[in-house]
């Protein structure tokens, strides 16, 4: 255990780490265990790399912190430095793979508020490789943004294969994702938070998170095996419309995810990207599992309203999908915009 830290605890104030950073880290998640700390800073003043031990001696790239760690280790990351007066923050232009060694790993970063120019940056602008690939069981990523404009390898992959690598039992939480794409206008490609072409891992969490622009933001790619138990929840999901073809497609191949729960989030007008081949909030054909007390930003009752089927308007809910507290807008005074299965 370096520098004393010892993640014992779910919330933390007035955290003080080798005398250099003292403050509050917004929503901590601190793991339990005897694994090392390591840090990044690329913005701090030697402008160079030291062996990670200290914010003092932190690494320039998240990749030095992943590749240093071992399993159970947690890697801090630090925002950097803002230099100009622009909307976009200064960016790790890096992209970053957890591997299969490396389980349990947290990849934290030291966090403002859940903004983008809050969250350290991830931005490589060119290529079609994900931003983080995950291949290790058990790990968390929190507190970071994403910003995949100009690129088409997605956000964060979550790829295994049942053989070399797995990446079950993640946890995204307290994120930021815009401008994710990867075939642009085909759902099944993946986007923000997606599975990988062999498997899609089963027992994920995605928690808290904030997606805006991107073509998809949660895929399910793979079809090997049908994934299950996945819970998405307290998420804003992208919009504006014209923007993004389809915020959760979960279908797969059309095995879906056998126990899913997608709770307390919040959806923009209806998908709407010119020549999109999905233009639905979701396609949970195949899935088993609750949509509940989520908000849609389109007619759920009166004229012209969206509906919620198997074959909807809106979104693809078959019936092992219930519905429960779901709302929309509606058009007619004492309706309640209240989002029903419909016949």
């Amino acid at each position: 255990m370096k520098d004393g830290l010892r993640r014992t605890n779910i919330r933390v104030k007035n955290l003080d780490v080798s005398g250099q950073v003292t403050g509050n880290i917004a929503n901590p998640t601190m793991v339990s265990g005897e694994g090392d700390v390591w840090y990044v800073d690329a913005s701090k003043a030697t402008g160079a790399s030291g062996d990670g031990s200290t914010w003092l001696e932190a690494f320039i790239t998240i990749q030095e912190g992943v590749t240093a760690a071992s399993a159970g280790d947690v890697v801090y990351v630090a925002a950097q430095d803002h230099t100009d007066y622009d909307t976009d923050p200064i960016s790790y232009a890096e992209t970053v793979i957890i591997p299969y060694a490396t389980s349990n790993l947290a990849l934290i970063g030291v966090s403002r508020g859940r903004t983008q120019g809050g969250l350290p940056q991830m931005k490589i602008g060119a290529g079609a490789v994900a931003m983080i690939t995950v291949r290790a069981p058990g790990c968390l990523i929190q507190n970071i943004g994403i910003n995949g404009y100009g690129s088409t390898g997605g956000g964060i992959l979550l790829d295994g294969d049942n053989s070399t690598k797995a990446a079950f039992g993640t946890s995204i939480v307290n994120c930021h994702l815009k401008n994710c794409v990867v075939t642009t206008k085909v759902a099944i490609s993946g986007g923000a938070i997606y599975g990988g072409s062999t498997q899609t891992p089963w027992q994920v969490l995605i928690s808290g998170c904030r997606f805006y622009k991107n073509e998809v933001d949660i895929a399910v790619v793979g079809t090997s095996t049908v994934p299950q138990d996945w819970v998405i929840e307290d998420c804003v999901m992208s919009g504006p419309a014209a923007n993004t073809n389809c915020n959760m497609w979960l279908t797969g191949g059309g095995s879906g995810i056998n126990g899913v729960r997608i709770n307390n989030c919040h959806f923009a007008g209806l998908p709407a990207l010119t020549s999109g081949d999905s233009t639905r909030y979701i396609n949970a054909i195949g899935c088993v599992g609750v949509l509940s007390n989520c908000t849609f930003g389109c007619a759920t009752q009166g004229a012209g309203h969206l509906t919620f089927k198997a074959a909807g308007t809106g979104a693809f809910i078959p019936a092992t999908v219930f519905l429960s507290g779901n709302y929309g807008e509606t058009d007619t005074e004492g309706d309640t915009g209240y989002v029903y299965r419909a016949a």
